[in-house]
């Protein structure tokens, strides 16, 4: 594995899984390797954790993640479905950490 690709595992929303390479050498987030890959996310704010359309579920390696800033769980706690381990994409800055970690495309809301 080169050093600076992870892999991270996504879930669609019909329940297909793929593998998507991501790098983690140019402060990608993971909204950004989900757009890039052409996943239903809509993104609407591009980023700034104003809209929650970029949430996921993170199946596997929720241990590896930074904590969640204040920002992003007033977010979070707008959604009428939020579970336990949902995440919003643009705050997770790819790290190595995150290498094999699963995500699952937040039900829409």
């Amino acid at each position: 594995m080169d050093e600076n690709i992870i892999t991270v595992f996504v879930e669609d929303r019909a329940g297909t899984v793929n593998p998507v390479e991501a790098p983690t050498d140019m402060s990608l987030s993971l909204m950004e390797i989900l757009v890039a890959n052409e996943y239903d996310i809509l993104a609407t704010c591009g980023g700034m954790a104003l809209c929650a359309t970029c949430c996921v579920d993170v199946m596997e390696g929720e241990e590896m993640l930074e904590p969640m800033s204040d920002d992003e769980y007033a977010m979070l706690d707008t959604l009428p479905d939020l579970l336990p381990n949902s995440r919003l994409a643009c705050q997770l800055k790819l790290n190595n950490k995150m290498h094999n970690m699963k995500v699952r495309l937040h039900a829409e809301t």
